[in-house]
């Protein structure tokens, strides 16, 4: 009979052993590694086209036309004050306007990374913490005032013609 007895007790003890093993193991944290940052977590927002005046000698030189977009944190993103939109075109003109990185239109060669760098670095500090992850680059143009003006001038020739076809009598396919 004692031995029926330690028999039932060792295997009492054991289950309940086994049952706090097994409760500990699962309410483990489990040490996952994060996902990589293009991949959840982050949202895109797509910015506006900036026209941004190039000076230099005291003059406009030309426009440097940029579409770009960032991925940003959506949770800090909902507790700023100011719209996202306003805060990326003002960081955006003070960080290429301010400061005359990109030499047009005298440029040689242009470094992409490093005009990004420059972007998320300036858009950062303005907020005071890291909000932008990464600059995406949809539009890149420079516009000089010489590229303006014949555009300007071709289309007001193309509106002539076709307001002297439109004032004719003959179909707009026969006038020439």
């Amino acid at each position: 009979m004692i031995k029926l007895l330690v028999t039932g007790v060792w295997i009492c003890g054991v289950a309940l052993a086994s049952v706090y093993f097994s409760a500990q193991m699962t309410s483990k944290d489990v040490d996952m590694e994060p996902a990589p940052a293009m991949f959840g977590g982050l949202e895109t927002v797509r910015g506006e086209v900036n026209s941004i005046p190039v000076i230099s000698s005291g003059a406009v030189q030309g426009y440097f036309l940029t579409r770009l977009s960032y991925t940003v944190d959506p949770l800090k993103t909902a507790t700023l004050t100011v719209p996202v939109d306003d805060l990326i075109t003002d960081a955006l003109y003070t960080a290429l306007v301010g400061e005359p990185v990109i030499g047009f239109p005298d440029i040689v060669s242009f470094d992409l990374d490093a005009f990004k760098a420059l972007v998320l670095e300036s858009l950062n500090a303005r907020v005071g913490e890291t909000l932008f992850h990464d600059v995406i680059v949809e539009q890149i143009d420079f516009l000089s005032k010489e590229d303006i003006r014949s555009n300007v001038q071709q289309g007001r020739s193309l509106k002539h013609h076709a307001t002297v076809d439109a004032a004719s009598d003959e179909p707009a396919a026969l006038a020439e």
